[in-house]
């Protein structure tokens, strides 16, 4: 599902009182942050998907990953077959939580130019993702 279409000004005004939930994607693919970029980019193109959700060995959400990011690793001077998704990662986050309001997940996500943002319950778990609309 997109999350921003152009529509009429009474539909923006709709779109303060959604939360995140209602217009999240499922979850998809999810891999631990150990394995290594070449397994990751091999999960992406079985899965057809152009991010993955990132977890650690608890099973607690960590990040996404773009094949964009991933691709420009792989191609760059300082890459090795041993480098792990942990390692290109960086800080934990951001995240957004399901009760979130769609026009406040919107405008961080254009703020922070990303084109996708875990949804994570108040544990950490992963619960979805939310995308914007290409």
């Amino acid at each position: 599902m997109t999350l921003v279409q152009m529509q009429p000004r009474s539909a923006h005004a709709d779109l303060a009182h959604r939360t995140v939930d209602e217009v999240m994607e499922a979850a998809g693919p999810q891999v631990c942050d150990d394995m290594t970029v070449d397994v990751a980019l091999a999960v992406m193109a079985g899965s057809r998907a152009d991010h993955l959700l990132v977890c650690d060995e608890d099973g607690l959400c960590t990040g996404l990953v773009t094949r964009a990011q991933l691709t420009a690793v792989r191609e760059s001077a300082a890459y090795t077959d041993q480098l792990h998704i942990r390692d290109v990662l960086g800080d934990r986050g951001p995240f957004a939580s399901p009760m979130t309001a769609m026009a406040e997940a919107e405008h961080a996500m254009r703020y922070r130019r990303l084109a996708a943002l875990p949804v994570v319950d108040g544990q950490g778990s992963a619960l979805g993702v939310l995308a914007l609309a290409r």
